[in-house]
């Protein structure tokens, strides 16, 4: 996905310039060298002789000494070098592509990066036309996103407001309206800023996975106390002490803490840029990102810890840091990931954790049709040893712990940091 949008061509589309190339230089007549030269061409680049279009068998044109490897690779992904703002780009596509620092000392260059930037000096231009300046820093932040982050959680504190205040009717009319504004201001949230996912890249289900997820944290750790207990015996009042019980402490901390995961999106791309620009190797960049990612990650728990405990103590409920803190982890992990362009593996993740909480839940109620109360079984043992909140802790504990090994992988390479259609 990432190299076709950077514009890479795909292997064995210039198959037949490559395989000329390299039957000419191999059947060089006048040295070793030219042979070695066409050797480390074939060698580096991302197809294979097969796969570029020699012919056994085929006649070589005349032989050409000192045959240059960086112009058929050049040749070979000319899109992107004609494309490219800056050399971090062709380095990023490069390494997207799957060259690597050892396949550039095949060029004679040091690594990627000084690759790149001979592949970038030698693209020809206008000269009237001067290239845009390299993105080595995440924009400013800018008050429109700022404050679209805000909104969340001031409508989600408004809506437990209203829920608390109201009875009857008038709650259930708050509740649905409630609902309603915040998914509408989650939305506007992220699809401006840090957490918005790039340009031309797939949106997928996660946003009702996410919801399925929120609500649960909602109201269904009391719908499953309610059910493996034989009920629930009435519909749910809006109230912790009803007979579905409701927490609102968890939705409310992770509506506020939308704001500081946009915070901390930021801080990881612009720091990520920077060190972009400045290491000159693959491996020199994902040594310094990996620790920035784990920090960044660290920092957002550390924040949505304090958040919780002050809406647990303003609300009066008991605070669930163990659903919480595995919940909000599982959904910043997936929008960090999202927001750097991998939207497959966060779709996933929050489709499994969904699935197996309410798969969980339904078998309880599908344990009292006759003959299927073992359908029940594990569900029971679960709330039996680990309380109602083991399903949800267990889920997203697992989905959140696959997501950073993940994260930890595609986050400190460059291509996911040096991409020109990412907005902010």
């Amino acid at each position: 996905m990432a190299a076709a949008r950077d514009g890479i061509t795909a292997p064995g589309t210039d198959g037949a310039a490559d395989g000329a190339t390299g039957g000419a230089t191999g059947g060089a007549t006048g040295g070793a060298a030219g042979g070695a030269t066409a050797g480390a061409t074939a060698a580096a680049t991302d197809g294979d002789r097969t796969a570029s279009g020699s012919a056994p068998g085929r006649t070589s044109p005349t032989p050409r000494r000192g045959a240059d490897p960086v112009k058929a690779l050049m040749h070979r992904h000319r899109e992107l070098c004609e494309r490219a703002v800056d050399p971090l780009e062709i380095a990023a596509g490069l390494e997207a592509h799957g060259v690597t620092d050892r396949t550039a000392a095949r060029f004679r260059h040091r690594d990627v990066f000084s690759l790149a930037e001979e592949m970038y000096a030698r693209v020809p231009r206008d000269a009237d036309t001067s290239p845009r300046p390299a993105p080595t820093a995440a924009p400013r932040p800018r008050a429109d996103w700022v404050l679209l982050t805000l909104l969340p959680g001031a409508l989600c504190a408004a809506t437990v407001a209203a829920l608390r205040l109201t009875e009857g009717r008038p709650r259930l009319i708050a509740a649905a309206v409630g609902a309603l504004v915040l998914a509408l201001a989650l939305r506007a949230a992220v699809r401006r800023g840090p957490l918005s996912r790039p340009a031309h890249t797939p949106g997928g289900m996660s946003a009702l996975w996410t919801s399925w997820l929120a609500g649960y944290a909602v109201a269904g750790d009391g719908l499953l106390r309610a059910a493996v207990a034989g009920g629930p015996d009435a519909l749910p009042t809006g109230t912790a002490d009803g007979p579905w019980p409701l927490t609102t402490a968890p939705v409310l901390t992770l509506a506020l803490a939308c704001a500081p995961a946009a915070w901390a999106a930021h801080f990881f791309a612009a720091r990520a840029r920077r060190r972009l620009a400045a290491s000159r190797g693959l491996e020199e960049f994902a040594a310094a990102v990996r620790p920035l990612l784990l920090g960044t990650f660290t920092l957002f728990l550390a924040v949505l810890t304090g958040l919780l405990t002050l809406c647990a103590a303003v609300l009066g409920e008991p605070p669930a840091y163990a659903e919480t803190l595995t919940l909000g982890a599982l959904l910043f992990l997936a929008r960090l990931l999202t927001a750097h362009g991998f939207t497959h593996a966060p779709a996933v993740v929050l489709a499994t954790a969904a699935t197996a909480q309410a798969a969980a839940l339904a078998a309880v109620f599908a344990a009292r049709l006759p003959g299927c109360a073992v359908l029940a079984l594990p569900t029971e043992t679960l709330v039996t040893a680990w309380d109602a909140t083991g399903l949800p802790v267990l889920a997203c504990g697992a989905a959140a712990l696959t997501l950073l090994i993940h994260a930890t992988r595609r986050l400190t390479r460059a291509s996911a940091h040096a991409r020109a259609d990412r907005t902010e």
